[in-house]
């Protein structure tokens, strides 16, 4: 129901053409994406099972060009990340958090705006 309605708003904006949908899991689609080399990109917007984020941030950072960027959802969890032990969704972000600060290969933002937007430009 909701590719339907993305696919009408996409031709109604003209940039139908532009869009490659691809509907399955996430993690196999980006694995298949590297093998076959894709990209580089600009952009890669992941919002989706936050238990698979890391897995999803380490594929699409081989597939975002340099000074390219990675955008993460949610990554507050309502908060829950700052909790002193967090537990579930809320452990493995706090846990991509730390990550992704210490990451070398890149330069990071945590926006606290809505439930916490990080960007992440690979260097």
């Amino acid at each position: 129901e909701f590719t339907a309605i993305a696919q009408r708003h996409w031709k109604k904006a003209g940039i139908a053409n532009k869009i490659d949908l691809r509907i399955g899991p996430a993690l196999a689609s980006l694995k298949k994406m590297i093998a076959r080399r894709e990209g580089p990109f600009d952009l890669a917007f992941i919002d989706a099972d936050k238990s698979g984020y890391d897995g999803y941030y380490k594929a699409c950072l081989k597939l975002i060009k340099p000074g390219g960027v990675i955008a993460l959802d949610n990554m507050l969890y309502s908060g829950e990340v700052a909790a002193a032990k967090p537990q579930g969704n809320a452990a493995a972000l706090a846990k991509l958090n730390a990550k992704i600060h210490a990451d070398k290969r890149v330069d990071m933002a945590l926006a606290t705006i809505g439930d916490g937007l990080m960007l992440v430009r690979k260097r």
